[in-house]
C-alpha cells in the first residue's frame, strides 16, 4: 500500500467530514473543558497515533489531554485514566483502528464512546463522548504484527489532519508538517538548541 493512501477526492471529502464532526463538539464546548483522551503507546508503529495526536494537541495549545509521546496513555495506564476522568467530563476519545483494506485513512467518528484495543482483542469498557477511530491498516489474522509494520508517514499524515482539524474546530493555530520538528521531551530540544548554537 503505497503512502498515497487514498485519491485526492477521497482526502478531501475525508477531512470535511472530519472537522465538520469536531466543530459540531466544538459548538456544544469550549476548548478548556473538552478533554482529549489520545490512546495508544509510542512502542508500535500503528498504535502510536494517539500518543502522536496528543503531542500535537498540546502544540496547537490545548491544555486538557491525557496521552503524548512523552506520556502515552497505552494498555497499562488506560485503567488508570479512565478512573481519573471527572463524571460528565465530555471526552473525545481518539484511536488508532484496523478496517478493511479500502477502508485504510478514513475516520470512524462517532457521537459515543469506542472501544479501546478492540482489534487485537483487548477488553477495555469504552470510553468517550465523541470517539476518533483512525484506520490505519487492514484487519488480519495478525493484528499486532499489522501495527508493528503500519507505515509511520500514513499515521503522522493522520495524527496532523485530526490535530489540524481540532485547532481549526476551536480557533487554534494550525501548523502544516508540524511532526517534522516536534521534539520527544523537553531535554532533547534544549540539547538540539544547545547543539545548533555551538
Amino acid at each position: 500500500m503505497p503512502n498515497s493512501y487514498y485519491s485526492e477526492p477521497r482526502k478531501t471529502e475525508e477531512l470535511a467530514t472530519l472537522e465538520s464532526f469536531l466543530a459540531g463538539a466544538a459548538s456544544l464546548h469550549r476548548a478548556d473543558e473538552i478533554r482529549f483522551l489520545c490512546i495508544g503507546t509510542d512502542r508500535s508503529t500503528g498504535d502510536s497515533l494517539g500518543p502522536w495526536v496528543g503531542t500535537m494537541l498540546r502544540e496547537r495549545g490545548f491544555g486538557r489531554v491525557t496521552g503524548t509521546l512523552e506520556d502515552p496513555c497505552d494498555a497499562d495506564r488506560l485503567p488508570r485514566a479512565i478512573d481519573s476522568l471527572a463524571p460528565g467530563e465530555p471526552i473525545i476519545a481518539v484511536d488508532a483502528c484496523l478496517g478493511r483494506p479500502e477502508s485504510i485513512g478514513r475516520y470512524l467518528l462517532t457521537e459515543g464512546p469506542l472501544q479501546p484495543a478492540k482489534s487485537v482483542g483487548r477488553n477495555f469498557p469504552p470510553v468517550g463522548s465523541y470517539s476518533i477511530a483512525a484506520v490505519v491498516g487492514a484487519i488480519g489474522p495478525k493484528p499486532y504484527w499489522t501495527l508493528q509494520t503500519t507505515s509511520l508517514h500514513r499515521v503522522l499524515v493522520m495524527a496532523e489532519e485530526i490535530a489540524n482539524a481540532a485547532a481549526r474546530a476551536w480557533g487554534k493555530e494550525v501548523y502544516l508538517n508540524s511532526w517534522k520538528t516536534i521534539r520527544y521531551n523537553r531535554n532533547n530540544e534544549l540539547g538540539s538548541n544547545q547543539s545548533e548554537g555551538t
